[in-house]
């Protein structure tokens, strides 16, 4: 699998990594030998970074994360997980460095490792992107090797470009598909020009642009695509990208017919973000070893033609843009 530099960490990863959310909690059940199959099965196809977060199940997707790397011992897996989230109402003052050694403590012991690859603020207030205690705080846990590189995961187009002017930031995660098309204007050149890489998360806007779904789709109980539809959970942007659900199925449906023949709707998806330039990764998830294997595949695809890129903004400037505007 093609690999790409990881912004300022300076390390290699795979251009489709595996987003892990879902083997912690919130996408409904999934038992330990099916997580442990998954992130096999990523393994297996070329996949050599992981996402992850501290606050995923209370810390059970690093634990698994952290067993099943070592069965691979001498791998070259990257590692980035989150902080910060676990800790409710959320609230800037929260992010001292007391607090985040404590928080980078307990993910070194989940993942069992001496120095975490990557920590990102896990969408922090907004307020934390300015304040400077923060960015030397997280200096502080880098001369002490907790961490080797810090960045931030980030909602807003704003967050991510006060996190790209920093120095020692070296990468941002931000929500980016078909039907969030907001970064490609200001934040991925502004990303590419600073060295500072670009980690696209829910690049399926949690599924939806799988194909999969219809108006008669049900979801579980546990599943935020059931109880965060309106945003009463967390940010409403990661659940469908933020875009409502009916629309989406309207414009996944006028996408379809572009998918090329041999590949999947999904794997059409994460090849046009791979397409864009200033990504390093992104990072898909998946509930199964077959789905793991299927989105790696996507590396392999040939890039999506102009015409087809033309076809999607479009259906983006007259479907998507005008229900979520700038909020993103």
């Amino acid at each position: 699998m093609e690999q790409r530099t990881l912004g300022r960490t300076g390390r290699n990863v795979s251009v489709i990594g595996l987003g892990t959310w879902q083997l912690g909690a919130d996408w409904g059940d999934v038992r330990e030998d099916e997580a442990l199959e998954v992130l096999e099965a990523a393994h297996d196809s070329g996949v050599r970074f992981l996402d992850t977060a501290d606050a995923y199940g209370d810390g059970r997707s690093e634990q698994l994360i952290g067993a099943f790397l070592r069965s691979r011992p001498g791998h070259d897996v990257v590692v980035a997980t989150k902080a910060g989230r676990r800790v409710m109402p959320q609230r800037a003052e929260t992010y001292s460095l007391d607090n985040l050694r404590e928080w980078t403590d307990r993910s070194r012991a989940n993942l069992g490792v001496e120095t975490l690859d990557l920590v990102q603020l896990h969408c922090p207030p907004t307020s934390v992107y300015g304040d400077d205690a923060v960015y030397d705080a997280l200096d502080t846990l880098v001369a002490e090797r907790r961490i080797a590189a810090y960045g931030f995961s980030v909602e807003t187009r704003a967050e991510a470009l006060a996190a790209i002017s920093r120095p020692n930031v070296a990468t941002v995660q931000i929500v980016f598909n078909m039907l969030r098309q907001g970064p490609l204007a200001e934040v991925l050149p502004a990303a590419a020009a600073a060295g500072v890489g670009i980690i696209a998360r829910v690049p399926l806007a949690s599924g939806l642009l799988s194909g999969k779904y219809d108006e008669n789709t049900q979801f579980a109980a546990n599943d935020h695509r059931n109880f965060n539809r309106e945003g009463k959970a967390f940010d409403v942007g990661e659940t469908f990208a933020g875009v409502d659900f009916t629309v989406g199925l309207q414009a996944v449906r006028r996408i379809a017919p572009l998918v090329p023949d041999g590949a999947t709707m999904a794997q059409f998806a994460l090849c046009w973000i791979i397409d864009q330039p200033g990504v390093s990764t992104v990072i898909p998830g998946a509930r199964n070893a077959a789905q793991a294997r299927g989105n790696a595949a996507a590396a392999q695809m040939a890039p999506v033609p102009s015409d087809a890129l033309a076809a999607i903004r479009s259906v983006y400037d007259e479907l998507i843009a005008p229900q979520i505007g700038s909020r993103w």
